[in-house]
């Protein structure tokens, strides 16, 4: 699981909770159900049977693999629609290749993020390069959907090609943890992705043994969903593996631990960090469309099959080098 790393995490900025921070309890952890997505990929949906209450302003997100694939075995999405809200696909293992009818594209792999805002509408389509599909091989990413508010909902699309080496990278105070701010604040070290809704990304890697408690603003809510490994979260340790997401209560910071002893296959404990400012306007979502009312989704709908959203493109254009 390379995504993006240093070789002596303590040459970084390092980020602790205050010592009057209220320790955020954990309220549940919910365990992934597994499916299928685009044209087979597999996927565990990370927020299955979580209240929508505790997610706003996400809306869904899904794993996608780890997966170790054969020759022509990888598989991406057709093209398809989006109106309402934003994509964000962060890969870890493995290259994706996206391109919208917008204009928006390119080639993203190991920490590399893409951050599709759909906004009034678009089209669009991620498949694995011919290069990967021939040869086969590790694939590994995230694909998270946030909600915009409804001021926000009709914006013009825009696409952000964030590259691994742009995330900000900080630590613990004794280094046992490597953060990777994607996107928002944390700590007073700024992620490099832009949003319309107030959120915080992060992809922590934890050493065996190692503990974080980490500020998180009390306008928040706050995720924690288990990429690979072992751990506990919050302060009475309520114990956390692959596929499980916790859900935290309120307060002023969060606490996660990795376990002493990991599987062999998997070193350190890996977690995705996620908090945003609850939107609280009324959703109407249906399959890739996210609005306010159901009228709003009828008229995505209609706008859809009238070719408002855009075209495909007549030449693809698709290749490794990024379009």
């Amino acid at each position: 699981m390379p995504a993006v790393t240093v070789e002596n995490p303590l040459t970084l900025p390092r980020v602790a909770a205050p010592a009057e921070a209220v320790a955020r309890s954990v309220l549940a952890v919910t365990t992934a159900p597994s499916g299928f997505e685009g044209e087979g990929f597999p996927v565990r949906r990370a927020f299955a049977g979580i209240n929508y209450k505790y997610l706003d302003p996400f809306i869904m997100m899904d794993q996608m693999g780890e997966v170790d694939y054969g020759a022509n075995e990888p598989k991406g999405t057709p093209w398809h629609p989006h109106r309402g809200f934003e994509t964000v696909t962060y890969i870890i293992d493995g290259t994706f290749i996206h391109q919208d009818s917008n204009g928006g594209g390119g080639t993203i792999t190991n920490g590399d993020t893409q951050w599709m805002t759909a906004g009034s509408g678009l089209l669009h389509i991620e498949t694995p390069p011919e290069s990967l599909v021939k040869s086969g091989g590790l694939f590994h990413g995230l694909q998270l959907w946030v909600n915009l508010p409804a001021k926000d909902k009709m914006k013009d699309p825009r696409y952000q090609d964030i590259r691994g080496g742009q995330v900000q990278l900080v630590t613990s105070p004794d280094g046992g943890a490597l953060l990777r701010v994607i996107a928002g604040e944390l700590g007073g070290h700024q992620g490099p992705g832009i949003t319309h809704t107030p959120i915080t990304m992060i992809h922590a890697t934890l050493a065996p043994g190692a503990e974080i408690t980490l500020p998180w603003r009390e306008d928040f809510n706050a995720l924690a969903y288990v990429l690979a490994g072992r751990g506990a979260v919050g302060t009475d340790r309520r114990p956390v593996h692959l596929g499980q997401t916790a859900v935290f209560g309120a307060g002023s910071s969060l606490t996660v631990r990795a376990d002493e002893k990991q599987d062999s296959h998997t070193p350190d404990l890996e977690v995705v960090l996620l908090g945003g400012r609850p939107i609280r306007e009324p959703m109407a979502h249906y399959g890739p469309f996210v609005m306010n009312t159901r009228e709003e989704l009828q008229q995505a709908f209609e706008d859809f099959q009238k070719g408002r959203l855009g075209t495909i493109p007549a030449v693809h254009g698709m290749s490794e080098g990024g379009l």
